[in-house]
């Protein structure tokens, strides 16, 4: 895409390919005995999703959940809100919940607990994306494809104002 703001490539998509595999294999051995549920973190984590359930080689069940700390802009309030809540019942199951990017880690924070709370048998987190040297809490990831610096992304399901979604690798924007 021939576009200024996009000023360069950080993970190109073979790269993406390869590690979302990488993951798959080692969630497929880690829940080979209780195959997770997938919960996708809307909209951003939609792509990365789609690949990494089709890297397990396991039967699980997704179930998606939109919340919002960002709105348009390109840095998070702090303030979060469930727009979209599951439809799975979490009771005794073990929920994977799988994020596009980890900043600060209070929305995932958020998350974690608010999941928690439905009696699940765990919550753990994969997420694609941890910028470095962002986080005001430990995110506790079990799973992570890639650090990257603490510059604003996008692509691979990462946006700016609902665009970009679509591009096949993860590239450094700047407004």
């Amino acid at each position: 895409m021939n576009d200024p703001r996009i000023t360069r490539v950080l993970v190109s998509e073979s790269e993406l390919q390869a590690r979302v595999a990488e993951l798959g294999r080692q969630i497929t051995s880690d829940y080979a005995e209780h195959p997770p549920l997938l919960v996708g973190v809307l909209k951003g984590a939609f792509v990365f999703m789609a690949d990494l359930a089709r890297a397990i080689d396991l039967s699980v069940d997704v179930d998606f959940m939109a919340v919002s700390s960002y709105g348009s802009a390109t840095r998070s309030s702090g303030v979060v809100r469930i727009v979209k809540d599951l439809d799975s019942d979490l009771t005794g199951r073990h929920v994977l919940i799988v994020e596009d990017i980890i900043d600060s880690g209070l929305t995932l924070q958020y998350l974690r607990k608010n999941l928690q709370a439905r009696g699940p048998a765990s919550v753990e987190v994969c997420a694609l994306l941890l910028k470095e040297g962002l986080q005001k809490v430990d995110p506790q990831l079990k799973y992570v494809g890639f650090s990257i610096p603490p510059e604003f992304v996008i692509g691979y399901g990462l946006d700016v104002a609902e665009v970009y979604r679509n591009l096949p690798y993860i590239a450094q924007y700047t407004p």
